[in-house]
């Protein structure tokens, strides 16, 4: 049986968008009842030489929308990254969830073999379907998801793995 590209990426990213803004929006809570600054979180890393919160979240949904678009072959949205509250990162992931939301299986289902040329820090690199999803996408994308999970966690947002899979934002 031949794999179904558009249900191991659209879904996927559909899905833990959805828990990353359910996470955000009780952060948004949490800061509003405490009266905490929200940019103090904007700016919180995890170390020194890592991204900030909000970098993370404008990764995530970068990974998850270039993706997305390539494998479909139309043009994904581009987002300036200059949000500075949670209501613009919520707003970000939610207009990525849109987009996603726009794709269909018949757009992507048979890309795992597509020759892809995507930008990778700047320069031009050569893909093909199967590999931009796994070996570059998927990964990224989850390890922006999840540092921005552990951050909002150590700055004691009581959140949990169910939010984080994106089962309590259903």
């Amino acid at each position: 049986m031949a794999i179904s590209m558009f249900n191991i990426s659209v879904p996927i990213f559909i899905r833990h968008l959805n828990g990353l803004a359910f996470c955000m929006k009780k952060a948004q809570a949490a800061y509003a009842e405490k009266k905490y600054d929200e940019g103090t979180l904007m700016i919180q890393r995890l170390f020194p030489d890592m991204f900030t919160f909000a970098r993370q979240i404008q990764q995530a949904t970068d990974h998850a929308r270039n993706c997305a678009g390539a494998l479909a072959g139309v043009e994904s949205p581009a987002y300036e990254m200059n949000e500075k509250s949670l209501a613009e990162l919520i707003s970000r992931v939610e207009k990525t969830l849109a987009f996603l939301k726009g794709l269909s299986a018949a757009q992507i289902d048979g890309t795992d073999t597509k020759k892809l040329t995507i930008k990778v820090m700047g320069k031009d690199t050569d893909f093909v379907g199967i590999d931009l999803l796994q070996n570059r996408a998927l990964p990224n994308f989850f390890f922006h998801v999840t540092t921005a999970y552990d951050i909002l966690r150590v700055n004691g947002i009581e959140i949990g793995k169910r939010d984080f899979m994106g089962a309590t934002a259903q």
